[in-house]
């Protein structure tokens, strides 16, 4: 007991000498963590984006939590019967039940995460490089406006941010291991950690984490390769192999127990991809330009969004000073990077599945490698006075232009945002009140996306929420609302702007069915009281 008493007294003291000899460091990496947390969660109740995917993932929890059937696969990816593994709806599960199905606590919890991850850019960038290198990635980690959004995104590739910076700290720490006999003795927990961290990858988005096991692939060869070089005998990489495919294997469990199941649905649908459909194949020229303007899009964006001058000046300076010094160009900082931003570059010239589309979130996990590595360069040019200049010149530039669209998101209201959780929590909520004392009705719904589950999981969670209360008298219909044909019938639709013939399809097909007794307005959102004829 003395013993523990004292290394946790040690522990202690390094700590509070470490706060105090960097303090001014701490004070403003807290002070990033603080507002980036703030400017996350911020009006979360009126912004949150409550659509198709968030109804759908939602309306699953709730089943689990009702029926009790445990997940063994996760949400559907963009290529038609490929599904993800079920580690998303675990992580968020929990907060769904403890806000009582209120998609407010589980979007709360992914902005938290969001932050972690942008606290592990500051100390993966200060362990590579540099106090000033960590600071910096953690301040355009927090403050990009894309970045921003993608951490308020109430969906399944928002964990990977946390999960990407993971994976590059954990392969740095191997490198650092592998080279120093002393500290080779735990690799293989390292190892493990990286296998489960790219297992888990896949879970969350699988565009951007399947080049992650071509990544762990090369990783792998270039340590071995390494250790052969230098004459390494204390690591057994043929035991590595064992514990990166076990690992990897454990994570796909559910998704295996699935696909038996179900006569290997998943194997068949994944094999038709890549076999018939031949999503991997040559590139041409045009998939090249394509694809290279596509990728300077996305990672661009990332610090100006749209203004791709700025972007181009402060690249080309990071860039510049990472390859004028040769010390750094030789380092194993610039080859990790290379592994692990290259990999998926040259995967997409070639991946050209999904008819061909590829969306910026296909690159999630790649947002936070850039940006630390964008950063690195930022931190070799902080070594010069006039590199100071150019430094300090980028953190006004990228702060006044992304403060300016944080703001406006922010302050965005009904009139001049998208449809949003607020409007539609409201539009949901008169039909409940207005037919308090009119009795059982039926419910039509437009979206645009066709398929409504976001309003579909809003009034089973608002009607089971008013029964648990007891504001009126439910049954198995949910207040109300009911699948038999009765003379009380609500329409809630929402505005299509790029479709709107589909829209008047729709309400001319509702005016031969019942007539407007009341109408009330939601921002985009219209909802109705009709009597059918």
């Amino acid at each position: 007991m003395g013993l523990l008493e004292n290394m946790l007294e040690n522990t202690k003291k390094q700590i509070v000498r470490e706060i105090r000899f960097r303090f001014p460091y701490y004070l403003l990496l807290s002070t990033i963590l603080l507002v980036a947390f703030i400017i996350r969660v911020y009006r979360v109740n009126d912004l949150l984006g409550f659509y198709y995917d968030q109804g759908r993932d939602a309306l699953v929890i709730w089943k689990f939590w009702h029926e009790g059937k445990p997940f063994l696969i996760g949400p559907v990816t963009g290529l038609q019967g490929i599904f993800l593994g079920p580690f998303y709806y675990y992580l968020i599960t929990p907060f769904y039940l403890i806000g009582g199905g209120n998609p407010i606590y589980p979007a709360v919890f992914l902005s938290f995460l969001s932050v972690c991850a942008i606290l592990m850019l500051y100390i993966t960038g200060r362990q590579m490089h540099s106090n000033i290198t960590g600071l910096l990635a953690a301040m355009i980690g927090a403050f990009s406006y894309y970045i921003f959004t993608h951490s308020r995104w109430l969906s399944n590739p928002n964990p990977i941010l946390l999960t990407s910076v993971l994976l590059l700290y954990v392969m740095w720490k191997i490198i650092e291991k592998s080279e120093s006999k002393k500290k080779s003795k735990n690799i293989n927990l390292w190892w493990t950690i990286l296998a489960f961290l790219v297992g888990i990858s896949l879970q969350l988005e699988s565009a951007s984490a399947i080049f992650y096991l071509a990544i762990l692939f090369i990783f792998f060869i270039w340590q071995f390769v390494n250790s052969a070089k230098h004459s390494i005998k204390e690591i057994n990489y043929a035991k590595i192999i064992l514990i990166i495919g076990t690992t990897l294997l454990i994570t796909f469990i559910p998704q295996i127990v699935f696909n038996l199941r179900h006569q290997n649905i998943l194997l068949n649908n994944f094999l038709n991809l890549i076999l018939r459909e031949k999503a991997f194949r040559q590139f041409t020229a045009f998939i090249l330009t394509q694809r290279l303007n596509f990728f300077w899009e996305v990672f661009s964006n990332k610090l100006y969004a749209g203004d791709h001058q700025k972007a181009a000046i402060f690249i080309a300076l990071s860039f510049s000073a990472l390859f004028m010094n040769r010390k750094v160009l030789k380092t194993k900082v610039l080859k990790l990077f290379s592994v692990f931003l290259i990999t998926p570059l040259i995967g997409y010239l070639f991946f050209q599945g999904n008819y061909g589309n590829i969306y910026d979130y296909y690159l999630s996990g790649y947002y936070f490698p850039f940006i630390l590595l964008f950063a690195i360069g930022l931190g070799e040019l902080w070594k010069t006075s006039l590199g100071k200049v150019a430094v300090l010149f980028f953190i006004f530039t990228f702060l006044n232009f992304n403060k300016t669209l944080i703001k406006n998101y922010l302050t965005a209201d009904i009139k001049n945002r998208p449809i949003a959780f607020e409007e539609q929590l409201k539009a949901v909520n008169w039909v409940f009140d207005d037919a308090v004392e009119k009795g059982v009705f039926n419910l039509d719904v437009y979206v645009p996306p066709v398929i409504p589950y976001a309003y579909d999981y809003l009034f089973l969670w608002q009607g089971n929420l008013r029964q648990l209360q007891s504001k009126m008298e439910c049954d198995e219909n949910l207040c109300g609302k009911t699948n038999k044909q009765v003379s009380l019938l609500y329409l809630l639709y929402e505005e299509d702007p790029p479709n709107p013939d589909r829209l008047q399809i729709w309400l001319d097909r509702q005016e031969g069915i019942a007539f407007i007794e009341e109408e009330e307005k939601f921002g985009m959102i219209t909802v109705q009281r009709r009597r059918r004829y």
